[in-house]
Formats: structure tokens, sequence, C-alpha cells
């Protein structure tokens, strides 16, 4: 089985029925100023029983296709956010 890839990252919004946008951030060096900076992207990932909300940070591990822009399945929830 091939590696499957793990995201960790903060739900920023509900994005319609058993679907969550997760804002993911890394950290790394700026090739010409040599300073540590942070880059964000978000994700849609698939939450089959509707668990998590705003404010949430959660994991998830990538799977096949589930829609356009869907790869991702929820894997656990390790903090609640404050709504």
């Amino acid at each position: 089985m091939a590696f499957k890839r793990e995201i960790q990252g903060v739900v920023v919004k509900i994005a319609g029925e058993k679907t969550a946008s997760v804002l993911v951030e890394r950290k790394v060096v700026h090739p010409r100023y040599r300073k540590i900076v942070k880059r964000f992207k978000k994700y849609l990932i698939h939450d089959e029983r509707n668990e998590v909300k705003v404010g949430d940070t959660v994991v998830a591990v990538e799977c096949r296709p589930l829609s356009k822009r869907k790869s991702f399945r929820l894997k656990s929830v390790l903090a609640t956010g404050v709504e």
C-alpha cells in the first residue's frame, strides 16, 4: 500500500454537507533572505459524520479523489476550537 500524506490544520469554514475547509500552515526558508516565513494553503476534507466545527484542529489523511478539489478524509480531531 502506498504512503498516505497526513495534513494538520485548523477548520476555517464548513463548506457544505460533509465537507470542511482546513487551513494548513508550513514554515519555509526564503531562498534569498534566509528568513523563515509562513506559507498557508487551504484543503477541502471529507467529514462523513459532520463532527467538526470552525476552529477545531484536525488531522486528515490522503485518499482517492472524492470530488474536483477534495482528496483528504478526516482522521481525527486533535482539539476543539472556540466558536
